[in-house]
């Protein structure tokens, strides 16, 4: 489900349209909220496993943007929030039901990129089997909040990825990263295919450790802002050296 203020209801538009566009089956149902809304916000969130939250001022001003946080955080639902506002830090009780999750700022990147950042959080949810009950499209201007059901593209949920590395595209790298909880290293390595992770494979395994951490470092803080999470890296290490014993000799032996 979506939870977001009426305010970011523009962008928030844009951010369902394209979750329609890649498949995703999203429902909105501003209606029932015109009736009792701590009953429709329960039920939302019964109903949904992931919850993306749009963080703004607005949104941290809202009592039902905030029952309805605290209620997923007691809920244990998968937080994935999202920055919509400019220049706004969460602070607050929104600043402690985020905590130190990664959110994806719409602010700092193009849209198309703040997308694949979101679709990337959102598929690491896919790794469970999960299920919403639909609920019918209606509408209701007088409502300043809403809640969207989101259920997974059937494509992403049967996608299967070749045994070979070499045959990868970018998306399967990205499919593999994020199925071995490689978050933070499958943004980092958007642009990398199969051949592509191979190569930087060798050379983490060739060079100085300290020049390809502090390499690492460099990029992960220009592309992302953040500091290179050294436990990923570690695991990364790890199931690339179990994936290139499953590559054909003649490929393995140049790895």
């Amino acid at each position: 489900m979506i939870s977001y203020s009426h305010k970011e209801k523009v962008l928030c538009k844009q951010i369902y349209d394209e979750l329609i566009k890649s498949g995703y089956r999203v429902w909105i149902d501003f209606d029932q909220m015109h009736g009792n809304v701590m009953d429709a916000m329960a039920q939302a969130i019964e109903q949904s496993n992931t919850v993306i939250m749009c963080m703004s001022e607005q949104y941290r001003k809202s009592n039902y943007c905030r029952a309805e946080a605290q209620y997923a955080f007691q809920r244990e639902r998968k937080i994935v929030p999202i920055l919509l506002q400019k220049q706004y830090k969460p602070d607050g009780w929104l600043l402690f039901i985020i905590g130190q999750l990664l959110y994806v700022d719409f602010n700092k990147y193009e849209f198309s990129r703040a997308m694949q950042m979101l679709h990337n959080e959102l598929k690491v949810e896919l790794m469970v089997e999960t299920h919403t009950a639909p609920v019918r499209p209606k509408e209701d201007s007088v409502v300043a909040h809403s809640t969207t059901y989101i259920s997974a593209p059937e494509a992403l949920r049967s996608s299967i990825v070749s045994e070979n590395i070499l045959d990868w595209t970018q998306s399967q790298v990205q499919d593999w990263l994020l199925g071995h909880n490689l978050r933070q290293l499958s943004r980092l390595f958007a642009a990398c295919d199969g051949r592509s992770l191979l190569y930087l494979s060798k050379y983490m395994k060739n060079c100085e450790p300290q020049q390809i951490l502090d390499l690492l470092e460099a990029d992960s803080v220009r592309r992302l802002n953040e500091s290179i999470s050294l436990i990923e890296l570690s695991s990364f290490h790890s199931v690339m050296h179990e994936k290139k014993k499953r590559l054909p000799s003649m490929y393995s032996s140049n790895t």
